[in-house]
């Protein structure tokens, strides 16, 4: 039986499947709630049938508004929500991710603050490129202005809702920027500012920055949402900044029908701008708040949850709760004390080769986590060694390549013409004759006249740009070829525009004839970029995409692209072939897998050495170490290793102190012992520093170069093995003794060229 808006279930009949604190949570429809859920209590399921009882109960779905940080948390919300109340009804609610709601809302309003609605989204890259231009031309000194130090500097001004003119009349600021030697800053945010203006363009953000200057400033607009959103619905409160809490508090400030959802416990995302505080001080802003506390943890084992349990509660700022499962108690977690990183990879490498022969379970069930990047290193080498596949996540992704970025660029100028950053991409791209001074001399001239580059190519004639008739000639040519795609773009779909592009630029034709393994990769990526903008056409859209002019439009996807968060932006190639997923532990937030291991559990590394200085930190680390914990559901992996090459030199380490937090009980075979001291006596100190390094000197690799006897052995054709890269082939030679050189054919990694000295290649007989 439907009921007024199409309700597929018998009425209530979904609320069976809750607790009796989720069905509570679900229930209470008006007012400030809060939902302090626990790792694995089943959050999702309850913003979920929340949603779907306050339509149930005659809310009409375009007055509901939910945010979440990933698109992949809001699609998976969605389709749950169309499960229940169908997919019809669903299409109305407004939900999706703080930015891409934003962005939206400033696309509809943009004239009010004087932008266009078809405004480029800066990515990371737009951004730094930009700030590289403007320190460049300010004649700065980009090793003491970093570009990435610079971003992160007007990052935190715009999340703390500061501008460039604010920034550079606050004397504290100044203050603080003069004692870092760096007291320009305010200046390069100030042209950064400008120039973003003027390039029509916005960073990630300006699309929270600008929606509280639209909301504050134009209080007609700020009663329009207001009156629209009257239930509004908040995943992952905890993530949240300074800005994104504004812009909440403005939106419900008319019915205060407000639900947070989240957990002060995993709160890890302050370098980002996330600030606990909202969290833990949310009643004080809703003195009437009512709280629902998700403690059943559905997801682990006892042994892990008591675990975490444990490690967290020496955490003196949170919300108090006590998570408990009724799970089955589970294995101990193991924990590993290793002589250095490269024993560490091993007894990763080990276990789940061993754990995927016992328990009959395949690579997919495993996950890998660790503080920094730099750590999968030996990890990777000893996975390879195994034969286990593997994936990284947080690298390079699919459309921070190259190729993709510059095709990317095409699309962006077609869009918005005044794109700054995307004209300089794509000038002499495929080339065309048009060097780096013309370039130069076109940016130069459109800073000095206040305009874009685009624009000075419109009035060629008049810019007085001193290029011969040439290169003019060339610059009309491609003024003609971008209006021509701007002509094709206001009547075509996105695919239909981006496959034009793609061939009649040269792109597509110049990877097509590059047989090399890269331009075949190339190529392949162009075609599955082409692939997804076809998918994109086809897709049914929901209603509040149909406000949006021409929703299937090149402008629409780039818009799509551009709003992709980490967890959104992983590379789907080879996804069907199981593999062991690694990452950092910021990116495994969310995540869950039957068996994890957490590696580099030492001092100084996790928890990191840039938090020693304050408790706060401290206790942010311990709450990363927390999120890593109960991402597990079976089993749990700990290892520390006592050496670690970091920086290029040989660091002694001590166990992390989380490592004592845990009971001994919980333990398989404990490395640590509560009664172990961190501190080591000077004499046992040097006794072990002495025993490491003997055992750090591996046969094969004493004497400073490999011997001239061994290196006449090593000719084309010659199957060898590297330490590193696995099996390959010799397929090219130079040099002579000892600086004779080899290019080697690594299986699934390609050509690597050698300094055969050094190499440590083996002959594989």
């Amino acid at each position: 039986m439907k009921d007024t808006f199409g309700l597929v279930n018998n009425k209530m009949s979904y609320l069976e499947d809750l607790n009796s604190v989720q069905r509570e949570a679900v229930l209470k429809t008006d007012g400030p709630t809060m939902v302090l859920a626990g790792a694995g209590s089943g959050k999702t399921r309850v913003l979920t049938y929340k949603i779907a009882h306050l339509i149930d109960t005659g809310v009409d779905p375009f007055n509901i508004l939910s945010l979440t940080f990933t698109n992949k948390a809001a699609r998976e919300m969605k389709n749950r929500v169309s499960a229940i109340v169908g997919e019809s009804v669903a299409r109305n609610l407004w939900m999706g991710t703080f930015h891409s709601v934003f962005s939206k809302i400033l696309r509809f309003e943009a004239d009010k603050i004087g932008y266009p609605s078809n405004f480029t989204i800066y990515d990371m890259d737009d951004s730094k490129n930009l700030l590289k231009s403007i320190i460049k031309e300010m004649n700065l000194d980009d090793k003491v202005y970093k570009t990435s130090l610079v971003q992160r500097r007007i990052s935190a001004a715009k999340n703390g809702l500061i501008n460039a003119t604010e920034y550079q009349k606050d004397t504290t600021i100044y203050n603080d920027d003069l004692q870092a030697k760096k007291p320009l800053l305010g200046k390069i945010y100030g042209a950064y500012e400008v120039r973003c203006f003027r390039a029509g363009a916005m960073d990630f953000d300006d699309l929270l920055f600008k929606t509280n200057i639209l909301l504050k400033k134009h209080t007609d607009v700020l009663l329009k949402y207001q009156s629209k959103f009257r239930y509004i619905l908040v995943d992952e409160f905890q993530d949240t900044n300074f800005s994104q809490s504004n812009i909440l508090k403005m939106l419900a400030a008319r019915y205060e029908n407000i639900c947070v959802v989240g957990d002060d416990a995993q709160s890890i995302y302050a370098f980002r701008g996330a600030n606990i505080q909202n969290i833990l001080q949310f009643k004080s802003i809703y003195p009437d708040l009512e709280t629902f506390k998700l403690e059943q943890n559905y997801r682990s084992t006892k042994t892990i949850v008591e675990a975490a349990n444990q490690v967290i509660s020496q955490n003196k700022d949170q919300l108090q709760k006590n998570v408990w499962t009724g799970n089955d108690k589970g294995d101990q977690i193991k924990l590993i004390k290793c002589l250095s990183e490269t024993e560490e990879g091993s007894f990763i490498a080990n276990e789940i080769f061993d754990t995927i022969a016992s328990a009959k379970v395949s690579e997919e069930s495993f996950a890998i986590l660790y503080r920094t990047n730099a750590q999968s290193r030996a990890i990777e080498e000893a996975l390879r060694r195994k034969n286990i596949g593997y994936r990284i996540y947080g690298g390079l992704s699919f459309y921070q390549r190259k190729e993709i970025k510059d095709l990317l660029g095409y699309f962006k100028m077609c869009v918005n013409p005044n794109d700054e950053e995307a004209f300089k991409r794509i000038l002499n791209y495929p080339v065309r004759g048009i060097g780096q001074t013309t370039k130069d001399k076109i940016t130069i001239a459109a800073s000095e006249e206040g305009v874009s580059p685009w624009e000075i190519l419109l009035n060629l004639n008049q810019a007085h740009l001193s290029i011969n008739s040439g290169t003019q000639k060339k610059l009309l040519g491609f003024v003609e070829m971008v209006r021509s795609f701007q002509i094709l773009a206001s009547t075509k779909d996105a695919y239909e525009v981006g496959n034009h592009i793609a061939s009649a630029t040269g792109i597509m034709k110049e990877f097509y004839a590059d047989k090399t393994p890269e331009g075949v990769s190339r190529y392949e990526n162009i075609q599955e970029l082409l692939s997804g903008m076809k998918e994109f056409t086809e897709i049914e859209l929901d209603e509040s995409e149909l406000e949006v002019n021409n929703p299937r439009s090149l402008g629409k996807f780039l818009e799509d692209v551009a709003l992709l968060t980490d967890v959104d932006n992983k590379d789907s190639k080879d996804n069907n072939e199981p593999k062991v997923s690694m990452m950092t532990i910021h990116s495994a937030k969310g995540l869950e897998f039957p068996y994890v291991f957490i590696a580099g559990l030492e001092e100084e590394l996790f928890p990191s050495m840039m938090s020693m200085s304050s408790r706060a930190d401290l206790e942010e680390e311990r709450r990363l170490f927390y999120v890593a914990l109960t991402r597990a559901e079976k089993r749990a992996f700990l290892s520390f290793a006592t050496t670690r090459f970091r920086f290029g030199n040989l660091n002694y380490c001590e166990p992390s102190r989380f490592l004592s937090e845990i009971d001994a009980s919980l333990i398989e075979s404990p490395a640590i012992q509560k009664k172990e001291k961190r501190e080591l006596s000077s004499k046992n100190y040097t006794l072990q520093k002495h025993a490491i390094q003997r055992k750090l000197i591996k046969p094969e690799t004493q004497g400073a170069v490999l011997s001239e006897e061994i290196m006449t052995k090593l000719a084309l054709g010659v199957k060898v093995k590297h330490d590193r890269f696995g099996a390959g082939e010799i397929v090219g030679l130079e040099g002579d003794y000892p600086n004779k050189k080899a290019t080697v054919e690594f299986r699934g990694i390609g050509k690597k060229q050698l300094l055969l000295k050094f190499a440590k290649l083996h002959i594989i007989e």
